[in-house]
């Protein structure tokens, strides 16, 4: 470790933190993430005034819950975009279509700052309608309560939208104007149509009612196979028969779970 840290960070330190983080979250940190982890937590110990991770090593041991929620969002990596994908949201449009007139509950799982449950909640308007739209459920849900919050506002940089179709910004945005120029905020019809709340994939889901589609990207990269085969199992359980499930392009369900089939590219269907 290098010596010249504002803070004294040792490789116990360091492994104490990668166990910390897979305990809590099943996150799996690269043992060549040092720097990373340095850099992202030295806030938190500017911020709690501590003067070496021996200290905040402490204070997480203490901690009653706050802290460990800050700790969780400073190394958890969020990285979106609106329609990521986007051959999903055509996937999604045609399961829509066949289903139309029928009630639909809808998880986005690991929605960080909410680009994809949006996405999901425009694809489901100009699909169905208003009307048929109603009928949609549309649950987000991530680890770290910051980019819930973000997710909640639903306000965006223009630079985050700046690819989207001219018709569907038109359709779906209200363009800032005064001291929110530059931002862009999700129309009030779409907002209503997703609840955000925060969930750690490895506790509890206080879900009442099965999914019958499924957004799981980029999220189980981060977890062990044997973990990655629990959640699986669990999704299966929490999903209805023949429920659709979409996971991220450099994931794979190959020798984790034989519960769902793939359909094509990154897009699998649960057993009956």
């Amino acid at each position: 470790m290098p010596q010249d840290r504002e803070f004294a960070f040792t490789r116990e330190d360091f492994e104490w933190i990668r166990q910390k983080v897979t305990r809590e979250t099943g996150i799996q940190l690269n043992p060549s993430k040092d720097q990373m982890v340095y850099a992202r937590l030295a806030r938190r110990l500017r911020a709690r005034g501590l003067k070496d991770f021996a200290s905040y090593r402490k204070l997480l041991d203490n901690d009653d819950g706050e802290e460990m929620g800050l700790f969780v969002n400073a190394l958890t990596t969020n990285l979106t975009a609106f329609f990521r994908e986007a051959h999903h949201f055509d996937h999604l449009a045609e399961v829509l279509e066949a289903h139309r007139g029928h009630d639909i509950t809808i998880w986005s799982a690991g929605c960080s700052s909410g680009e994809e449950p949006y996405s999901i909640a425009m694809t489901v308007m100009d699909t169905l309608g208003e009307e048929d739209a109603a009928g949609v459920r549309i649950m987000a849900t991530d680890l770290d309560s910051s980019v819930i919050a973000h997710g909640e506002f639903g306000i965006y940089e223009e630079a985050r939208v700046a690819g989207l179709d001219r018709s569907l910004l038109k359709r779906h945005f209200l363009k800032g104007k005064g001291r929110n120029l530059g931002k862009v905020r999700v129309k009030p019809q779409l907002r209503a149509m997703v609840e955000f709340q925060t969930l750690n994939l490895l506790h509890d889901w206080p879900f009442d009612e099965p999914f019958d589609i499924v957004f799981c990207r980029n999220t189980v990269i981060y977890f062990d196979k044997t973990t990655q085969a629990r959640l699986f199992e669990r999704l299966f359980a929490q999903t209805t028969p023949g429920a659709w499930l979409y996971i991220g392009h450099s994931e794979s369900l190959w020798k984790v779970t034989e519960r769902f089939v793939s359909h094509g590219r990154t897009v699998y269907r649960r057993q009956e």
